[in-house]
């Protein structure tokens, strides 16, 4: 077991997919984009199906670890945009709570629509 880490370790420091800090990490791969969350669920149903069958393998090549490498910038986008909106729901569902506390009919209603509207997509 060790000696198969360190040759993958070895053979990603040779091809150059780990560098030495977060910090110094290169950006040469942007993946597909998730400009909405209907987009992010997709990229990350289609990302997920790859990775996992990627994952299958009994051994993983180093072509392979460069198909994964690059497939996490697309999975990791998707799972940004989702964040993004359901941050965005939150804030709308706490509006909601607020208008309800202070019995606010239109704060409720308006706010309570929209979060709605962008909450469906969660449960489809």
């Amino acid at each position: 077991m060790k000696r198969t880490a360190s040759l993958l370790l070895a053979g990603l420091l040779s091809s150059g997919l780990v560098v030495a800090s977060d910090n110094e990490r290169l950006d040469h791969f942007e993946g597909k984009a998730s400009d909405t969350l209907e987009q992010a669920f997709a990229n990350l149903t289609e990302g997920n199906q790859q990775l996992a069958e990627l994952l299958s393998q009994d051994e993983i090549t180093d072509a392979q670890m460069s198909d994964i490498h690059m497939l996490t910038y697309t999975l990791e986008n998707a799972l940004q945009k989702v964040d993004e909106e359901v941050s965005a729901m939150a804030v709308l569902l706490e509006e909601v709570h607020l208008g309800s506390e202070t019995l606010d009919q239109e704060r409720v209603a308006s706010h309570g629509e929209r979060y709605l509207e962008a909450s469906s997509l969660l449960i489809e």
